[in-house]
């Protein structure tokens, strides 16, 4: 046998060996991760169980969840101008299209099209990007509407987000009446979960019908977002969370995660509400920051009653593009561990993640498909879900 061939035996010898040894370690460790002493070993969780109050109720009215109409077109935007990690506002999407094609958008050409017709004249504004950009058609939002009672009976209404589409969104408020909510100063804030398309850059269809209502914005947001929120004409009192636990009302608080996020988007916030006589409501935009680190930092710092997770609702981003992978299963059966007895889910939950709830036995509230909704396994447009109401 020459020394070549010997090198080459040796190597493959040593190679797999190597790899035997490695694996036969991993399926050692992945046995072992699933038994009783190795979770003994992990280190117990130190509880703060900080005292944010009750409320008596909360009512979520799901304005739209639709966030796009075509998985697609989508992913194939993002995919042609070169994938997750490039910045939303170069997608050539609107209301940031230059006509100048994928990846070759920007925050200062697009806004500077239409900065002078915002927020009043959103119907024009929207015609112009129609033709400057990918896709104009496919744009849709996120937005529910939160009523919060109070165990005094005080009445709070507040949107989480604000959705994508000009003119999608603008319906949208409209059949819920939310445009007139708005006018007569019913609402009381606007919580921005994060800075994503389908959540943040309908922006100015709030502000036409209240462009003084109190914002609140992950500290987080890019320079080209907080540049928006001004070009969009907004007066009013900003207020960027810049803690782990902001109070917001008695029962009701919101809670900041520090993540990455696709598409250069950094950080995603949340509410949490205690429910009188029931227990935790988590309410979510996308959640990000995953459900079961949610679930995790709302056990370990919040008190609520009964000590009992009551209720969920919102995008819990575990298929958002109907696709599935294996990993899913666990998240599926983790949820299943915090004992929900009311799941409202929709947005970037997936269709087929709401179904593999049903199929679980888990407490799923539907809906009715309605208003471009796809599927009644989960609350779609126009749908509402009550916590202790």
């Amino acid at each position: 046998m020459s020394n070549e061939k010997k090198n080459i035996s040796r190597r493959d010898f040593v190679k797999g060996a190597a790899t035997g040894l490695v694996a036969g370690a991993i399926a050692g460790m992945g046995m072992y991760s699933y038994t009783p002493m190795a979770y003994d070993r992990l280190p117990k969780t130190q509880r703060k169980l900080n005292d944010f109050g009750a409320c008596r109720s909360v009512r979520v009215t799901n304005i739209s969840e639709t966030s796009w109409f075509n998985n697609s077109h989508l992913i194939g935007d993002i995919h042609e101008a070169g994938g997750l990690l490039v910045n939303q506002y170069t997608l050539n999407w609107a209301p940031f299209g230059n006509g100048k094609g994928s990846a070759q958008g920007s925050y200062k050409d697009g806004i500077n099209s239409i900065k002078d017709l915002l927020p009043h004249d959103l119907e024009k504004a929207w015609e112009i990007q129609k033709k400057l950009s990918l896709h104009p058609d496919n744009p849709g939002g996120y937005s529910c509407l939160i009523e919060v009672e109070e165990l005094d009976g005080t009445m709070h209404k507040y949107l989480l987000d604000t959705g994508w589409s000009y003119e999608w969104m603008n319906d949208s408020f409209k059949r819920e009446g939310i445009d007139k909510m708005l006018k007569e100063q019913q609402i009381e804030a606007l919580f921005i979960s994060h800075e994503h398309w389908d959540h943040f850059w309908g922006l100015p269809v709030t502000l036409k019908y209240d462009n003084r209502i109190p914002l609140y914005l992950h500290d987080g947001f890019y320079e080209e977002g907080l540049q928006y929120v001004k070009d969009c004409g907004y007066k009013g009192d900003l207020k960027i969370a810049d803690k782990p636990i902001t109070p917001i009302i008695p029962g009701m608080a919101l809670l900041k995660f520090d993540v990455p996020i696709i598409n250069r988007v950094f950080g995603e916030t949340s509410l949490a509400f205690n429910v009188k006589g029931h227990g935790l409501v988590l309410i979510s935009g996308c959640c990000h920051q995953g459900i079961l680190k949610f679930a995790d930092f709302a056990y370990a710092n919040l008190k609520y009653d009964n000590d009992k997770f009551y209720g969920i609702y919102g995008g819990l981003h575990i298929s958002p593009f109907e696709d599935w992978d294996p990993k899913y299963d666990d998240l599926v059966i983790s949820l299943g561990e915090w004992g929900f007895e009311r799941i409202g889910c929709n947005h970037c939950t997936g269709h087929l993640t709401a179904k593999k709830f049903i199929e679980a036995g888990y407490p799923v509230v539907r809906g009715t498909a309605r208003f471009r909704s796809a599927s009644k396994d989960y609350l779609g447009n126009g749908d509402k879900i009550n916590f202790g109401c």
